[in-house]
């Protein structure tokens, strides 16, 4: 889902090397040293997962990891807070829908 009225800072940020992540299945355009959070905001998507009960959106909200707002799933680990997770190269991230499946990977 795509939101408008975010982007990047134009000028005066020294990035690190561009790379992509996928999300959802779309290409997304991340930086060395950007969170994942701060990709997706860069992108135009505020939207991260859904509530378990009403299916309401939620995004970022306290941007240093404490209040799970932002979890989504990546590389197949459900509930990982975005906003704290640097984005690295060929990422796979998923929009999260209500309590995710647990998988007993003790068991593997």
């Amino acid at each position: 889902m795509m939101d408008e009225g975010f982007g990047r800072v134009p000028r005066g940020v020294t990035r690190g090397r561009q790379f992509e992540i996928e999300v959802d299945g779309e290409p997304v355009v991340a930086f060395e040293g950007e969170t994942v959070a701060s990709a997706l905001l860069a992108s135009g998507r505020s939207t991260f997962r859904f509530t378990n009960r009403r299916g309401e959106p939620r995004g970022i909200f306290c941007g240093m990891g404490l209040c799970f707002d932002c979890v989504m799933t990546i590389d197949g680990i459900p509930n990982v807070r975005t906003c704290v997770t640097p984005a690295e190269p060929g990422m796979k991230v998923q929009t999260q829908r209500g309590l995710p499946e647990v998988i007993n990977r003790a068991a593997d």
